[in-house]
């Protein structure tokens, strides 16, 4: 089979458009977050990412009720302003005080 020049280029430059149909989809599809009034919702994967703990430790967050979630058509989500919220209440390291030096 022999294609000439002009034939290749027209077949290279369909499946080009065609990459960029589908790069234009991807996108929108990463772009589009689940949200609720407005705000990001997040899956427990973004979480576990996100925070850099593991799956128990998430379910005992949602246990505890430190941290507050949404269930969803059998799907748990968690506000982004919770998520935030649970951080700085729960990882803020409070610096100790120094001591007084005391002379002897």
């Amino acid at each position: 089979m022999n294609i000439d020049r002009m034939e290749f280029m027209a077949w290279m430059e369909r499946i080009m458009e065609r990459f960029d149909i589908l790069m234009e989809l991807a996108r929108g599809a990463k772009n589009q977050h689940t949200g609720i009034d407005g705000e990001e919702l997040l899956d427990n994967q973004d979480i576990l990412q996100m925070l850099k703990i593991s799956a128990r430790s998430l379910q005992r967050y949602r246990s505890s009720g430190k941290l507050p979630y949404y269930t969803i058509s059998g799907k748990i989500y968690y506000k982004l302003s919770d998520v935030h919220q649970f951080v700085r209440e729960s990882f803020t390291s409070s610096m100790p005080k120094k001591q007084k030096a005391t002379s002897d």
